[in-house]
């Protein structure tokens, strides 16, 4: 029997400059617990153009959140309580290529995580697995963002390798170089751990990168200054509630199961036998991993 699609609930995380989506219909701001502590805000729960969305500002609606200091696991955690199937992560970056300039959204299929300092996983002792990341965003949600930004009129790209720093400071010099050699396309600090934990948890997940700036290795703007960034965030964001509106109607209706597997890599990550599985990990992890869990039980 064919299978029917179903009804999908979008989540939207907004990167620094976008924190609200005009155009929502029927939203209501509401608090989403999770056991792994306060998420970045409260969820704000709405429709576009008859597709139910969550929107959540990543550093907090009035950005009091530094990089380091999002409960990025909170924040996965809640999206997957919520009821989440797909999200659209938008991220302001730095540019590492000329043709890259200010106002270019790029649409990133590749990470390189130089985080230092966060919590990079739901799983852990008492309950171990390993998600492979070889190709960490899902194409049928990059192929949506890519039609949305033809349609709306943007300067788009697609494909490119996120390099995600600690921060909160910029890169030096040197960085800037070293991730230019490396072959890297932009440079943020908020990604990961967003797009491990989304994988973990069995969301589809797809960035698009917001260009600002050319960090700090271009000879004609060689220092990063956050005014500048500001005055393009702004048009940016503008841009960006453009993509979304157009994004959402792509992923109103799909198929039960994710072409890509995004939505089943717990089948074969969970490695802890049942025997030794901590009973207070395995409760913490009811949203992220309950259907995994639940199928090796049968």
């Amino acid at each position: 029997m064919k299978s029917q699609p179903k009804r999908r609930l979008i989540g939207i995380i907004g990167g620094s400059g976008l924190y609200e989506v005009p155009g929502l219909t029927n939203m209501r701001w509401e608090k989403v617990s999770s056991p792994f502590g306060e998420p970045s805000d409260e969820f704000l729960f709405a429709e576009l153009g008859g597709q139910g969305v969550v929107f959540l500002p990543r550093h907090g609606r009035g950005h009091k959140l530094s990089p380091a200091g999002i409960n990025y696991r909170a924040n996965i955690d809640a999206m997957k309580r919520a009821g989440v199937t797909d999200i659209l992560s938008l991220s302001a970056v730095g540019s590492f290529s000329e043709e890259l300039s200010p106002g270019t959204f790029v649409i990133v299929d590749q990470f390189i995580d130089r985080t230092i300092q966060r919590e990079k996983s739901f799983f852990g002792n008492g309950m171990v697995a390993h998600v492979s990341m070889a190709h960490p965003v899902c194409a049928r949600l990059g192929d949506a963002a890519q039609r949305a930004a033809e349609v709306v009129g943007l300067k788009v790209v697609r494909g490119g390798t996120y390099l995600a720093m600690e921060g909160p400071q910029f890169s030096s010099l040197a960085e800037s170089e070293l991730y230019r050699a490396w072959g890297c396309h932009v440079i943020g600090m908020t990604n990961m751990p967003e797009a491990k934990l989304a994988r973990e948890a069995e969301i589809c997940y797809a960035t698009v990168a917001m260009v600002t700036d050319y960090d700090c290795w271009h000879p004609d703007h060689d220092h990063v200054q956050v005014a500048d960034i500001l005055r393009v965030l702004v048009a940016n964001a503008s841009n960006a509630c453009s993509l979304v509106k157009e994004f959402v109607p792509h992923l109103k209706a799909r198929a039960d199961a994710c072409p890509h597997g995004c939505d089943r890599v717990l089948d074969t990550a969970l490695i802890t036998a049942p025997a030794a599985r901590d009973p207070a990990m395995l409760k913490k992890l009811d949203a992220v991993a309950g259907r995994a869990l639940a199928a090796q039980a049968k």
